[in-house]
């Protein structure tokens, strides 16, 4: 079964800029999206949407071929714009999408990126206990689901999880925490569910490993003091062992 996918472009303006609205907190936002499944992109479609504020006005489709309004003045738009040039400008905007996704630049989105996935340990301000962050990186498609175990068994309490965001290279990143500190003998693990994976991955927390990196840390440090006390002291002895021999030289 293929997979929806889609290419998408935001812009985002204040709306002071394009109309001197007294308030800079007012948006136009336009948001374009090229949605496909076929790999031949036989059956793709073009979704130009207008909002203001959060609120969709007015919307191209190319299934339908013109513009939509969605309030009293979207409606008066979209019919302006359906009358307009810009209605042939939006209707050939299919074979840009076509063209772009063909195009040497554009990575193969058929295929699928398997997702990198680390899980650490953080401390949040105010928080009674460390935090716990399953992270997952550069992954394609954009659907994907990352859920928390106690023990093998679901974690559904004390769980935070972003959405999905796209990194602007193509692929995407998604951030889980979990407010929880493990008892002593218990296993927390992270399972991550992608299309590139064949079945569920299962990332265990080592609860020693913060330990083993503070260790690690400090023996860095020691070494690099060490390191540059032995450089500060041949530094001395040269510097004094210059002196000795101008000394000797003006006598």
């Amino acid at each position: 079964m293929s997979l929806l996918k889609h290419l998408s472009c935001h812009l985002i303006l204040t709306l002071s800029v394009l109309t001197g609205a007294d308030s800079a907190d007012d948006f136009y936002i336009r948001w374009e999206r090229c949605i496909f499944s076929s790999p031949d992109f036989s059956d793709m479609t073009y979704i130009d949407s207008f909002y203001f504020n959060k609120f969709l006005f007015a919307e191209f489709n190319s299934t339908l071929g013109r513009f939509v309004g969605f309030s009293e003045i979207g409606m008066r738009i979209a019919e302006d714009w359906n009358s307009d040039i810009v209605l042939q400008f939006e209707r050939n905007a299919v074979n840009v999408c076509q063209n772009l996704l063909k195009s040497k630049d554009t990575p193969e989105l058929n295929k699928v990126a398997k997702p990198k996935v680390k899980l650490i340990s953080v401390t949040r301000a105010g928080s009674r206990h460390p935090v716990l962050m399953c992270s997952a990186y550069e992954f394609y498609p954009q659907h994907i689901k990352v859920s928390w175990l106690r023990d093998g068994k679901l974690m559904t309490s004390e769980v935070t999880s972003t959405m999905e965001l796209a990194d602007g290279d193509w692929y995407y990143q998604i951030h889980s925490e979990l407010e929880y500190s493990p008892k002593s003998g218990e296993k927390i693990s992270c399972m991550v569910e992608h299309a590139s994976f064949n079945k569920p991955l299962v990332y265990d927390w080592d609860p020693s490993l913060p330990e083993r990196n503070k260790i690690a840390i400090g023996a860095s440090g020691l070494v690099l003091g060490i390191i540059i006390a032995a450089a500060g002291l041949i530094y001395y002895r040269m510097k004094l062992a210059g002196r000795i021999l101008d000394h000797s030289l003006l006598t």
